[in-house]
């Protein structure tokens, strides 16, 4: 060993909280930043003036070491239970000591029990707490365990990605203090023998009753007594006594939910409770995570601090209790899917509008359920509302990512709804999806940005239903355009109203009206040959009319532009299209225009369309969409 040598170890500033203990959070504050400490080797020490521990001391026994790294109560305690004389004796041990801290935090009674039968109780801990030959840190690899001197139960070691190692979850905070006879790694805590495994845990508590029933009936007693490493958060009583008594014995009685439900509260690996850092998800059995988070002092489980007791240890994982039950998608009914979310106005009216037996049954059905904003304030409910909420349920149980370009979706309204597939957002008629579908028991909830509009007859229909359209409809029986408006297409039409008619010079609006075939070329202009709602129009999006060169569009504060016209009414939907009404005839930019936006980034709508089976493939594109302009509610303008 050098003689210059120092040993650099990384302390935390933590509080302990009364219940669950330390909490590590990913991004500390000022007052838990890393702090380096510098300490001298065992058998060196420093002195005044000089740099370093220049000063060389012999090594002693393990007894003497434990007073100078941290240990000195497991010093006193040591003797009081004649285990001095053992380890100032001959051999190679190994002491994982408690620190002064350690015992400090021992609850009275345990520590009362122990010191008031010195000769057994806490000779029995103590020797738990030594291995009976030298281990080093090196030694102490992830998932090892090495037989303690009391009765060859085993002590386990675990590494954790935040850098931490523990045994059998307590915090090595000091390690190899090297002595005559062996060595000694300082813990933060006084670690018991486990001899259980964590099922035994769950059948001996009489506060996991109910826990230990719905295990039982899930068929899960045999995996928690197999080998492995677990963490499994045990809810108590009191937890399931807090959900309402129907969901709970619906649950109960159906064997996928309560499996998914109590996969949920089960990690793939052990995690003690020093291990979890702020922000890490966690993945469960059932196959999604968990958000462990710190409220505080307090470690939290999806933004809640409910754990009770913590690191309850066993031969094949750990043990958290938590006071709340932890409820995934999968094991919740629509209407509980919907309930738990923040579509409040979208779920009373669905109840409101008798439909709430659909939605709490064993259909298999997808419901869409627009965001607050898309409702007027004080919408009642009307027959016509009824119906149209009835046409937000669709008759299968589907998933975002199998959905398609133009794919027909049945609705318990029995109309068929179309899917329309964007580059940045996936659309079922004019509504697009606002965030990440939740998948339930029976059924899927897709949140969309808008109240849905099912197309009602073809796009001359809906033109010849608008008074705002009469002097349109005339111009396209002119132009000899009929039938192309009743044809299956698709079709987008820019449709001019009546005031933007009105807005040409008389003598203009003669001449045109007078000339079927450049009327049908102007008109044309304001058509293609494709579907694009307005929550598929980005920031610049091209499109290519049926006659003359490219329509330019964007979207700017919640408004579609083509050619610098503006969209007075967007999505009025058709069974072979969709119109947006314009209050203006759309006019080819010019050139300068044109130069100015080809240096943009721009891409055709049909490049942004695709008919190949793919929908929404990850959370990054549901970001998108979300945040996106496009899929905002589009407004009249006035």
């Amino acid at each position: 060993m050098l003689k210059w040598a120092m040993l650099f170890l990384h302390h935390f500033t933590r509080t302990s909280p009364s219940v669950v203990g330390s909490c590590q959070d990913s991004v500390m504050p000022e007052e838990m930043r890393q702090v380096i400490s510098y300490e001298c080797c065992p058998g060196y020490e420093k002195l005044s003036g000089e740099k370093g521990c220049p000063a060389a001391l012999p090594l002693v026994n393990i007894y003497n070491t434990l007073g100078v790294v941290g240990a000195a109560t497991t010093k006193m305690y040591s003797e009081r239970a004649q285990l001095r004389e053992e380890i100032e004796g001959p051999g190679s041990f190994t002491f994982f000591a408690p620190s002064n801290q350690a015992w400090a935090a021992l609850p009275t009674e345990i520590l009362d029990a122990l010191v008031s039968n010195v000769n057994i109780e806490l000779l029995n801990a103590l020797h738990y707490h030594m291995v009976n030959h030298r281990l080093t840190s090196e030694d102490l690899k992830h998932g090892s365990a090495f037989p303690s001197m009391y009765q060859d139960f085993n002590v386990h070691i675990h590494h954790y990605p935040n850098g931490i190692v523990t045994v059998n979850c307590a915090r090595l905070v000091k390690t190899d203090q090297h002595a005559t006879n062996g060595i000694v790694h300082v813990v933060d805590r006084v670690i018991t023998a486990v001899t259980n495994n964590v099922h035994t845990f769950i059948d001996t508590d009489d506060d996991l009753e109910t826990l230990r029933t719905a295990v039982a009936a899930a068929g899960l007693t045999q995996m928690l007594e197999s080998d492995g490493h677990y963490t499994v958060f045990a809810p108590t009583n009191e937890a399931f006594e807090k959900i309402p008594p129907e969901m709970l014995k619906r649950i109960l009685g159906d064997p996928v939910a309560l499996r998914d439900l109590l996969n949920y509260h089960i990690l793939k690996n052990m995690q003690c409770a020093e291990s979890i850092t702020s922000g890490t998800p966690l993945e469960t059995l059932q196959g999604t995570v968990l958000e462990v988070g710190c409220d505080g002092s307090d470690m939290t489980l999806n933004g809640k601090a409910i754990i009770q007791k913590k690191d309850q240890l066993g031969t094949n994982g750990v043990v958290h209790y938590i006071n709340e039950l932890l409820i995934p998608d999968s094991a919740k009914t629509l209407l509980e899917l919907a309930q738990g979310s923040v579509i409040t106005t979208a779920t009373k009216l669905f109840v409101d509008a008798g439909l709430g037996s659909h939605l709490s049954g064993s259909e298999a059905l997808t419901i869409l359920t627009p965001q607050n904003e898309a409702f007027k304030e004080g919408v009642t409910m009307t027959g016509e509302l009824k119906k149209l909420l009835k046409n937000h349920i669709l008759k299968e149980q589907l998933s975002s990512g199998v959905l398609y370009h133009r794919q027909e979706l049945e609705t318990l309204g029995g109309i068929k709804l179309r899917v329309l597939v964007y580059r940045n957002s996936l659309c079922i008629e004019n509504s697009c999806i606002a965030a990440h579908d939740k998948t339930g028991r029976f059924g899927s909830m897709f949140t969309v940005d808008k109240v849905l509009t099912p197309p009602m007859g073809t796009i001359m229909d809906v033109l010849k239903s608008d008074d705002r359209f009469s002097l349109l409809v005339g111009a396209i029986q002119t132009a000899g355009l009929t039938e192309l408006m009743n044809q299956a297409g698709p079709h987008t039409v820019f449709a001019p109203t009546n005031d933007a008619f009105s807005a040409l010079p008389k003598a203009d609006l003669n001449k045109l009206m007078g000339n079927p075939q450049e009327l049908a070329s102007v008109l044309k202009y304001h058509m293609a040959k494709e579907i694009l709602v307005s929550g598929g129009v980005g920031s610049h999006t091209r499109l290519k009319p049926l006659q003359g060169d490219k329509l330019e569009l964007n979207m700017r504060n919640q408004t579609v532009y083509i050619n610098k016209v503006p969209v007075v009414e967007a999505d009025l939907m058709a069974t072979n299209g969709v119109v947006h009404a314009v209050g203006a005839i759309i006019k080819p930019l010019s050139p300068k225009v044109d130069r100015e936006q080809a240096d943009d980034p721009i891409r055709t709508a049909s490049s942004m369309i695709t008919d190949s089976r793919i929908g929404v493939k990850n959370d990054d594109l549901f970001q998108k969409v979300r945040k996106s302009i496009s899929s905002r509610t589009m407004t009249r303008i006035q």
